[in-house]
């Protein structure tokens, strides 16, 4: 299955026809090829967004609260592809693809068509004047999203972005090209017009960063590490784009002594692994009051050796595979590094699928892992890992 970019409405090759390989991280096989595009592509894609922005943006917003619909009953008509697409993809299990993501993208789409439709008009009153609110798209609109939810996090921006007129030229991670083709195959289908949605594939400092350059595009929403989005902001400054950043978190789970434990253990197990930790605000420290600390953490251990590693066809599976092997060895560095730095691996920290003994030889498997010891101020406690790590 290949991933083309969709530009002016039809799937295309990238320009100079170089092509990414992409792989599935559960079974390391090759899935396809990706269009690795450049800024000749993105140029391509602005020209019709561009082409495209005023008849779309003259359209009531309505309207185009009836074309997201559309574009969410294409999605649920598909929602198992979605789902398996977004599987092969990431390495996540199945089940969580199907229930988290491919359920998630059709609500966006719907979320934003019934917002617009119990809009009232912003109206406020002064002594001797009378202000109305009136909202203009920002026009063409760049849209920069990761690997661990793909069309999920893309779908939360293209809907609003489509929904206030503006066009769009998105960029979907070069690792999970899947379902954005499928959404844009949606796209087709129900005769969305053209240019009005755009995708390139292709490597971030290549097609990022024409993405973040071009002076047409008037504003940029990334979502992605701290230190690319720093870059992403850096870069966007200089020309006053509009800007949108969702990064990185460590975020904390906090167990109170009055804590009822079963409800906390569950909820912090949920919190920390959920899409193998790799997500911006998972709870990936536990802070625990110290009276119930030995308890809490005798149960945390417990459920997390009982958590299914394995085959994200799997329907039982908890913990997929990582996103990469390259991923899974900086997961691993940062455990080797809480070791480092004091830090007691409690369970976990080995590449093993449940049942397994030894490496697993398919895919980026690596156990829930649990470390104590360390101290607040560590690397390991304050940076984010973004893996089944807490």
């Amino acid at each position: 299955m290949n991933a083309l970019n969709f530009i002016n409405g039809v799937f295309v090759d990238a320009t100079d026809g170089q092509t990414l390989t992409n792989l599935n991280p559960a079974t390391g096989q090759t899935i396809g090829t990706i269009a690795r595009s450049k800024d000749s592509d993105v140029e391509e894609a602005v020209k019709a967004a561009a082409s495209a922005q005023e008849a779309w943006s003259s359209l009531d917003m309505l309207e185009r609260a009836t074309w997201l619909d559309r574009l969410a009953d294409g999605l649920e008509a598909r929602k198992e592809e979605l789902a398996h697409r977004e599987s092969r993809d990431t390495g996540k299990p199945l089940a969580l693809a199907r229930r988290v993501d491919a359920q998630r993208s059709i609500d966006n789409f719907r979320f934003f068509a019934d917002f617009a439709r119990n809009q009232e008009p912003e109206v406020f009153e002064m002594r001797d004047a009378t202000n109305f609110v009136h909202r203009n798209p920002v026009g063409t609109v760049g849209l920069i999203t990761p690997w661990n939810l793909p069309l999920y996090l893309l779908s939360w921006k293209v809907a609003p972005a489509l929904l206030m007129g503006n066009t769009v030229v998105a960029k979907p991670s070069e690792l999970t090209p899947l379902t954005a083709n499928l959404m844009c195959e949606v796209a087709s289908e129900i005769g969305l017009p053209s240019g009005v949605l755009n995708v390139v594939h292709g490597y971030g400092p290549e097609v990022g960063q024409a993405i973040l350059d071009h002076p047409s595009i008037r504003a940029i929403s990334f979502t992605g590490g701290t230190a690319t989005g720093r870059h992403v902001a850096a870069s966007a400054a200089p020309m006053f784009k509009k800007l949108s950043l969702e990064l990185g978190g460590k975020n904390a789970t906090i167990i109170l002594d009055d804590a009822d434990l079963d409800v906390a253990v569950n909820g912090a197990l949920r919190a920390g692994f959920t899409n193998g930790g790799q997500v911006c605000l998972c709870g990936s420290r536990i802070l625990v009051h110290a009276s119930i600390a030995e308890k809490f953490t005798s149960k945390l251990i417990q459920l997390v050796d009982e958590m299914i590693c394995g085959s994200p066809e799997d329907e039982s599976t908890q913990i997929g595979a990582l996103i990469s092997q390259e991923h899974m060895e900086k997961v691993e560095s940062y455990i080797q590094l809480g070791i480092e730095e004091g830090g007691n691996v409690l369970t976990g920290g080995t590449r093993e699928m449940t049942g397994q003994v030894g490496p697993s030889p398919e895919g980026a498997f690596l156990r829930p892992t649990v470390i104590d010891g360390l101290q607040h101020t560590s690397r390991t406690a304050t940076e984010e890992i973004f893996g089944p790590v807490v």
